[in-house]
């Protein structure tokens, strides 16, 4: 990176850390990318579980292309019609579970939670929100406000009023969740937390306590939908249906894309009382949609989800036997190696950049380490990175 460039990165780009990475970055490629000097680094989060298909994937690209040749913004959220919105809607509605069959398209994930607790409080006419400890749901002020960790939000207090949040599969604190409740607001599986799947039973407990109290349960998937777990939607790994379903990362195919999604009638709610209960002015973008759309399509034609769990395992198998790996907790091609402190984990970070590795920490667990790549990683890229991790360990 030529020295200019790196002061005017770090003069005029707003910084999310006291220290960048400072990568340059000049192309991509499927599970790799590049420097401009030309040095490969396998990018072992896929932007943090966004690039399912692998970065500059033909098709995508030529979605893109093609959408944006025929018209690119003109009204999203209005009384046009437009295609490629109207087929990822379609496509998503079939194979989304249970009775959804409705999609409201936004930017991003924190938009969609933003949504989707506005649909919840509209439907139920109720105050109170729930979400878990260890949550993490996005940075805008509702999301932040549902957001697990103290150290993350109190500089931005106030936020929401009438929120409370419980534990994570502890089955006791499920009946804090009243006939006040609004919704539940929580992730099938916790992602920055450091990848903690659910106990047995737990997501089924939660939807019977909301059955019971008439609280919408929402699903966070906007890190596990699209695959992620081994199942195109996490909560079809674990057999619980929400009301809600909150999507965004892979969704939009490397492009900003979010959605929440319930049962039309339930989305009818924001039509009407007033009008106009959510919009969007760029959400739903045409090119956007194009390019979900037709990593959707790649997905499910390439059958990449039936090959999650088999990579996820070979991930696992390669590297849970070091000795310096105290335990790796997954979610099919979602892992936590944990490596027990976070200086071990910092200093794997330092060595990671050298050998060519991308990667980094979970917000509420800096003493772990993440891999979740394009799902289209072969196991030929898995054992070779797995190698570059061993190296690496070995030097802890």
């Amino acid at each position: 990176m030529s020295e200019i460039l790196r002061k005017q990165f770090l003069q005029h780009v707003g910084q999310t850390s006291p220290e960048p990475m400072l990568v340059e970055v000049e192309r991509a490629e499927g599970v790799f990318f590049y420097t401009p000097e030309g040095k490969p680094y396998y990018d072992l989060i896929s932007g943090v579980s966004v690039s399912n298909v692998g970065h500059a994937n033909p098709a995508v690209v030529e979605a893109v292309c093609r959408q944006a040749r025929d018209y690119m913004h003109v009204m999203v959220y209005g009384e046009l019609v437009e295609t490629p919105q109207v087929e990822y809607a379609k496509l998503l509605a079939e194979h989304l579970p249970g009775e959804i069959d409705s999609v409201y398209f936004l930017n991003s994930g924190a938009e969609a939670v933003e949504g989707a607790l506005k649909l919840a409080k509209r439907v139920t006419g109720r105050p109170e929100m729930i979400s878990m400890q260890g949550a993490y749901h996005g940075s805008t002020h509702g999301a932040m406000s549902m957001m697990g960790g103290e150290e993350h939000k109190s500089a931005f207090r106030p936020l929401l009023p009438d929120v409370r949040q419980i534990r994570y599969n502890n089955f006791d604190d499920i009946q804090l969740i009243t006939t006040r409740t609004a919704c539940l607001l929580v992730e099938p599986v916790q992602g920055e937390a450091g990848v903690i799947p659910p106990a047995e039973g737990y997501l089924e407990a939660l939807r019977k306590r909301c059955d019971e109290v008439g609280t919408m349960l929402i699903f966070d998937e906007i890190q596990t939908g699209m695959g992620r777990s081994g199942e195109l939607f996490a909560c079809a790994k674990y057999g619980v249906v929400p009301d809600i379903i909150c999507l965004a990362k892979a969704l939009g195919g490397g492009m900003p894309l979010g959605a929440f999604a319930a049962r039309r009638e339930v989305m009818q709610a924001l039509t009407h009382n007033p009008v106009l209960g959510h919009i969007s002015t760029f959400g739903g973008h045409p090119v956007c949609c194009a390019a979900g759309l037709a990593a959707a399509r790649y997905i499910l034609d390439n059958k990449l989800v039936e090959q999650v769990e088999a990579k996820g395992a070979l991930y696992e198998t390669l590297l849970a036997d070091h000795p310096a790996v105290v335990e790796i907790r997954r979610s099919g091609l979602l892992l936590a190696v944990e490596l027990g402190s976070s200086e071990r984990m910092f200093a794997m970070m330092a060595m990671f950049k050298e050998v060519g590795i991308l990667s980094d920490w979970f917000l509420y667990c800096d003493t772990a380490f993440r891999i979740s790549p394009p799902l289209t990683i072969t196991d030929e890229e898995i054992r070779d990175s797995a190698v570059l991790i061993r190296q690496c360990l070995d030097r802890l």
